[in-house]
């Protein structure tokens, strides 16, 4: 799925509104090859904002899963570090 899509923001945006209460806590999952460079990125993306960061390799160590809870205020905030991660980190796949 293109992510760079206005269409997929807009739909998320919306889905987001319909289905949970803001602020709320959000579960945002990334993949990325396992790059330490790419996945420290991600990492600051997040940084004083109170977010948990776990991060598990594949079997074969090629991608990182990398899930960040944390509480957002409303569903344009989850956009927003949705489209920084994909534009801080090259070839990131967002869950």
């Amino acid at each position: 799925m293109d992510h760079t899509n206005k269409n997929f923001y807009v739909n998320l945006t919306q889905l987001l509104e319909k289905t949970s209460e803001w602020p709320c806590e959000y579960l945002f999952k990334f993949i990325v090859k396992s790059d330490e460079n790419k996945i420290n990125v991600i990492e600051s993306i997040f940084d004083n904002i109170g977010a948990i960061i776990k991060k598990k390799q594949s079997r074969n160590n090629n991608f990182t899963s990398i899930s960040v809870n944390v509480i957002m205020d409303r569903p344009e905030n989850v956009i927003e570090k949705y489209k920084e991660v994909s534009k801080r980190v090259e070839d990131v796949i967002l869950l």
